[in-house]
């Protein structure tokens, strides 16, 4: 179980450092729109479609790394104040409870969606806009993927430290 988690855990680390790199290239995108937007006059459609695809991906596949570092949106009224071990069962009840069902739920229904978008090669529908939107529709499945393979992993450690084993 150990090895387990250690994997998974350095599998959602180096996917995160690589999603990382997306927030420069959207900042520097970003930063180059609003120049050519004020400065020069210029805006096209593609670039911020660019901008949304970017930005979609960075906080799809950063979300699994964002579990991993407990940097998730939480309500710590409570569970700031509890013990490891019940913080553990609360972990452990959520993840079994809510985030396995949720992204299961996510890869089943996102799956023909995507294959759909695939078969058709489907497009930007604005005139300018970019092709190859089935890619970014293809982050929907694989960021619920990669977030349910944290989730087994962030299960399993809640498990041992109710156990009394460190995973970690």
């Amino acid at each position: 179980m150990h090895r387990l988690v250690q994997n998974i855990n350095q599998f959602t680390n180096k996917v995160g450092q690589g999603v990382s790199w997306i927030s420069l290239i959207l900042v520097i995108l970003i930063g180059m729109d609003v120049v050519l937007r004020y400065a020069f006059n210029w805006s096209s459609s593609a670039n911020q479609e660019l901008e949304w695809h970017l930005f979609a991906a960075l906080f799809l596949l950063g979300a699994a790394y964002a579990l991993k570092h407990d940097k998730h949106v939480r309500v710590d009224v409570f569970y700031s104040q509890f013990s490891a071990t019940q913080k553990a069962w609360v972990n452990l009840v959520g993840t079994l409870v809510f985030l396995i069902p949720f992204c299961t739920v996510i890869i089943q229904t996102s799956i023909p969606f995507v294959i759909d978008a695939w078969k058709i090669s489907e497009s930007s529908a604005e005139p300018g806009g970019l092709p190859y939107r089935f890619i970014i529709k293809s982050t929907i499945p694989a960021s619920a993927i990669l977030l349910l393979t944290q989730a087994i992993s962030e299960g399993l450690s809640a498990l041992a430290t109710i156990l009394n084993r460190e995973a970690r």
